[in-house]
């Protein structure tokens, strides 16, 4: 039962007696103020957020009200933003930007120099194995080619005119087919292609959200997610107005608290998530028993494969054994892997899938009156590359099963290999027991920012985690490649050995803004960091005669 009307039943129950002498207006009047109050102290005390969480807030909101402090802040952030602007203008090397469209149209040699002058930017060595992710495929002669030719054929197509393009609309529907059985769906397993794995988890959160609204009657939505689920539920959140709740995970295993996952579960929650494996430490929540949760409570149940999806279906065959993760456990109602990544198809394509239509058709949006026709589109985008869809479909195609079982051997016996040896050396530790191939990892002796910063001194580019602060190597096929592994692991225990000669306590160069932004307590302000620095994304240097 909601708490809520349970509370009120009881106040409404305490207070009949004393109504019956008052007059109608008085007791529509006593009601609707015993009613708002009730509702003032249930949204007051049952928040996300703690009430020192919250006074934390208003206090840190009220300090920048004062001018001394706000002119302070606002100082610090034109400050990051001149840093942010400088550091890509240093990107790129003093490369010419084009600012206005030419006069003339330009020749296609023309074009292609300037191409290869920008592709050629980048301080990393990425083609070699020395990023973290990123890049998720060797270089392939013959499947590059035969991409190259697709791509000349199909980038001007659009399934959304099936009429037109037929073809193309085959192929996404073949993709589908057979992702849904490589994660072992029923017959009537759905899905659709999308653009990545952000829009293949907004796309299962608008479902069932508008599913929980029209079977159960859902009218202020919740979703609840394990804290290292990744931030596209949270955007999802922001866009579709789901309340969103994150539930704290087991700081050992890095897996989500069940118990805490069954209590944050209420009458307005439309789905609960699970991650296999999570981003941060590669380490899989226990789907079986959070399905069972899904099937105990009557909830649709999400896992997000995006990040391994393409390792986990091929792992059984490849001898590995791993923990039911997909539609073969019951209560599994969606996931969502990505085909850009251990898919090997060029970047743009993920799928969704869902275990039955009666989902799938929730993520759809249809305008049956509009002037220009009855319109309908199933995810995000109107228009879709067709490109973008048969070269993911081609990548399938050239790789086939067999492709996919080497690809996966590869990357997770480097995966386990370099996990093994990261956890001979003292000074370090592993996050948890990763399920495919992202090895996280920190150290009780120094600030684990030290050793990310020694090891892009020596060319590496690993991702930061925080709370707690950590590091990791996503392993892909470029890291397969001979004597990758063993550089890496040379390179840590190198950097590892030099820190401990005077271990530091906080992070220093590159690193040292990661740091600074886990230890401010205002998180406003790193939001507000983080904005002046996508902002500085699109940044172009003014030209003279742009000055005033």
């Amino acid at each position: 039962m909601n708490p809520f009307q349970s509370g009120l039943d009881t106040v409404k129950l305490s207070i009949n007696g004393k109504l019956s002498h008052r007059q109608p207006w008085e007791i529509v009047l006593i009601t609707s103020t015993t009613v708002l109050t009730v509702r003032w102290l249930w949204d007051f005390i049952y928040k996300d957020e703690s009430i020192y969480e919250r006074l934390q807030k208003f206090v840190f909101n009220m300090a920048k009200k004062i001018p001394a402090v706000r002119r302070k802040v606002e100082s610090e952030l034109e400050a990051m933003r001149t840093s942010f602007n400088n550091s890509n203008l240093n990107r790129y090397k003093g490369a010419p930007f084009i600012v206005d469209l030419p006069s003339g149209s330009k020749s296609p040699d023309e074009v292609l120099k300037i191409f290869y002058a920008n592709m050629k930017l980048g301080e990393y060595d990425w083609k070699n194995g020395f990023v973290s992710g990123t890049v998720y495929c060797k270089d392939n002669e013959d499947i590059m080619n035969t991409l190259t030719e697709i791509s000349r054929v199909s980038s001007y197509t659009n399934p959304l005119h099936i009429d037109v393009f037929p073809g193309v609309c085959k192929m996404e529907a073949e993709v589908i087919k057979i992702c849904t059985k490589l994660f072992h769906g029923g017959p009537n397993a759905c899905g659709s292609v999308t653009s990545g794995g952000t829009e293949s988890i907004l796309m299962a959160c608008k479902a069932y959200r508008d599913y929980g609204a029209a079977v159960r009657n859902i009218s202020e939505p919740q979703m609840v997610v394990p804290a290292t689920a990744h931030p596209a539920f949270d955007k999802a959140a922001a866009y579709f107005k789901i309340r969103i709740k994150h539930v704290r995970y087991d700081p050992v295993t890095t897996t989500v608290d069940l118990r805490a996952m069954e209590k944050a579960i209420t009458s307005n929650t439309c789905m609960l998530v699970a991650s296999a494996p999570n981003y941060p430490y590669g380490t899989c929540d226990d789907v079986v028993a959070i399905a069972k949760l899904g099937l105990k409570y009557n909830i649709p149940v999400h896992v997000d494969c995006c990040l391994g999806g393409f390792l986990t279906a091929f792992m059984p065959a490849a001898g590995y054994t791993i923990q039911p993760f997909d539609f073969a456990v019951p209560g599994v109602t969606s996931l969502s892997a990505d085909t850009h990544k251990y898919g090997f198809a060029p970047k743009g394509s993920s799928v969704v899938l869902y275990s039955n239509p009666k989902y799938h058709k929730h993520q759809f949006c249809v305008a049956t009156e509009w002037p220009g026709g009855v319109y309908g589109s199933p995810s995000v985008c109107g228009s879709r590359s067709g490109g973008t869809i048969a070269s993911c479909w081609a990548v399938m195609m050239l790789y086939g099963f067999d492709g996919y079982v080497k690809s996966t051997t590869r990357i997770i016996e480097t995966s386990r290999y370099i996990e093994r040896e990261l956890r001979k050396i003292d000074e370090i530790f592993i996050f948890g027991k990763p399920m495919t191939s992202v090895v996280a990892f920190g150290s009780n002796s120094f600030h684990i920012y030290s050793l990310s910063e020694g090891l892009i001194e020596k060319g590496w580019n690993l991702n930061p985690l925080q709370f707690p602060v950590g590091i990791h190597l996503c392993v892909t096929d470029m890291h397969t490649k001979e004597g990758i592994a063993d550089r890496f692991i040379t390179d840590v225990k190198e950097s590892v050995k030099e820190i401990m000669k005077n271990p530091p306590t906080k992070p220093m160069g590159k690193m040292a803004v990661y740091g600074m932004a886990q230890s401010i307590p205002d998180r406003s302000i790193v939001d507000d960091v983080t904005r002046l620095f996508i902002t500085s994304m699109y940044y172009t240097p003014e030209l003279p005669q742009e000055k005033k």
